[in-house]
This record gives C-alpha cells, sequence and structure tokens, in this order.
C-alpha cells in the first residue's frame, strides 16, 4: 500500500526551495498530490519559524527607500514597474505556503483554499516573469525590497493576526493601486502588461476573499467582534500608515463589511 505524503513536510520543502523553475513545479506537484488524495494531515512536532523563506540569490533585497526611482515612461522604469510586480507574486507563493505550514490545527479547507492561491501566485509570477523576458530583463535583475515578508515573519505566532495583517492589509493594497497601475500601462502602450494585471486584479480579490472568510471563521471560534478586532490588530501590529485611495468596491467583493468599508472612508478624509 502506497504511503500518503505529509503536507504539512511537502509544503515546507517547497517554501524553502530556491531555485524558481522548482519551486514552480513543487507547487503544481503539491496541486496534484492534493487531487489524487496523496496527503496526510498529521502535525509536525515542531513548526519551524521561517526567517527567510527559499529564494533565488537574486534580487538583492535593499530597504524601500533604497529602491531607485524611474520614470515609467523609460523602458527601464517599466521594466522596473515589472520587475516590482514579479517579486510581489513570488513573495506571495511563499506566503500562501507558509499559512498552509505554520498554521496546522485549522481545517482541511484552510489548507486547499490557500494551495489554490499558492497556485494561483505561481501563474502570476509566471506570466510577468515571461513578459518581463520580452522587455530584456529578467527577474533578478534589479533590486527588490523584502517589507512583505518581514510582516509575515511577525505574524506566524497567530492565525488570526496573520490573516488580518497579510491579505487583508498588505494584499489588500494591491487591489488599490492595480487600476492606477492598468491606467499607466495603457498609456504607454503596453497590451499585454494591461491583460496580465487585469488577470491579477480579479485573482488577488479572491485571494484577499480568502483570508477575510478565514479571519472571520477565527474570530467565530474565539467569540471576538471581527470588526473590532481587525482595528485593534492593526493598530498594534501595522508598520505603516492605512490611508487610501482605496478601491472600495473591489475590497466589499473581497469580503470587507459596511462598517470596514465605512471606516476606510474616515481613513480616506484630507
Amino acid at each position: 500500500m502506497k504511503q500518503n505524503k505529509n503536507i504539512f513536510t511537502s509544503v515546507y520543502e517547497c517554501l524553502m526551495e530556491t531555485d524558481l523553475d522548482l519551486k514552480i513545479s513543487k507547487v503544481a506537484q503539491l496541486q496534484i498530490d492534493w487531487a489524487d488524495e496523496q496527503f496526510e494531515f498529521s502535525s509536525s512536532e515542531t513548526v519551524l519559524r521561517v526567517s527567510d523563506p527559499g529564494r533565488p540569490k537574486k534580487p538583492l533585497l535593499v530597504s524601500p527607500k533604497e529602491l531607485p526611482k524611474r520614470r515609467l515612461g523609460s523602458p527601464e522604469g517599466h521594466a522596473a514597474l515589472m520587475h516590482s510586480i514579479a517579486h510581489i507574486e513570488f513573495n506571495a507563493v511563499n506566503l500562501a505556503l507558509d499559512a498552509i505550514y505554520r498554521f496546522q490545527d485549522m481545517p482541511k479547507r484552510f489548507y486547499l483554499d490557500w494551495l489554490g492561491v499558492a497556485g494561483e501566485e505561481s501563474y502570476h509570477f509566471q506570466m510577468i516573469r515571461e513578459h518581463l523576458y520580452h522587455l530584456g530583463y529578467e527577474y533578478g535583475d534589479m533590486v527588490a525590497h523584502d517589507g512583505l515578508w518581514m510582516t509575515t515573519y511577525e505574524t506566524d505566532h497567530d492565525p488570526l493576526v496573520r490573516m488580518a495583517l497579510v491579505p487583508r492589509t498588505l494584499e489588500a493594497r494591491g487591489l488599490d493601486v492595480t487600476p492606477p497601475m492598468i491606467q499607466k500601462l495603457r498609456s504607454i502602450g503596453d497590451k499585454r502588461g494591461v491583460e496580465i494585471l487585469k488577470i491579477l486584479l480579479q485573482d488577488e480579490i479572491g485571494h484577499v476573499e480568502v483570508g477575510s472568510r478565514w479571519f472571520r471563521y477565527i474570530c467565530e471560534e474565539r467569540h471576538l467582534n471581527p470588526f473590532n478586532t481587525f482595528q485593534a490588530i492593526i493598530e498594534n501590529y501595522y508598520h505603516g500608515d492605512l490611508r487610501g485611495p482605496f478601491n472600495y468596491e473591489a475590497r466589499a467583493q473581497a469580503g470587507f463589511c459596511e462598517q470596514e468599508i465605512a471606516w476606510l472612508k474616515t481613513l480616506n478624509q484630507p
């Protein structure tokens, strides 16, 4: 009889894989193994903290302040924008994998949801990587920053905090900033870039909705008020300045309730 694979061990191996192409193929294999019911779900004896997940040696990571400013109208600026999006999508693969590995006492549906997110983020990364290649660059040719993973590391103690801060705050920013980026790419005639970002926007609404759903699930389990809890987590953990403009329509589709939307509108006042 064939021995089933442990999902947490398999996901951890994929999370820590440094080779880009191998990581992408391992994400695909995780999805195949799930579909073939190859996984068993016994928890790991020790869940390791991951200060630095598997990634290639390049891009070189710098602080956001050290990122060079480039105009979109120049070929380098155009490529830099696509490179930064590729970097976000690559990080998002690791974010989804880490959610599966780290929180080992959640319902099985949680792991299916985040495995689906990892697969879509991997697909996004491959699309942008290919587009970047046609612009004359490879992923890793430019510097990038690591703010997204720093927040992941700081929220590895509690799935409630993770769901609030990563999908519902950091990734939700993508819903706000993607429509203006689509307009910029349209203004320079990058039709393929526009197509890609439209796909990303639609899929990211779904990814933030996954975070919203599981955030509310954990709140219900712990008898917490979701709105008050979300506000408290932002106040206690979020390092940035949560301000608009916000994409209210996309956020509503992604599971933000009317009370949260009304609160965001107060943050958007001049």
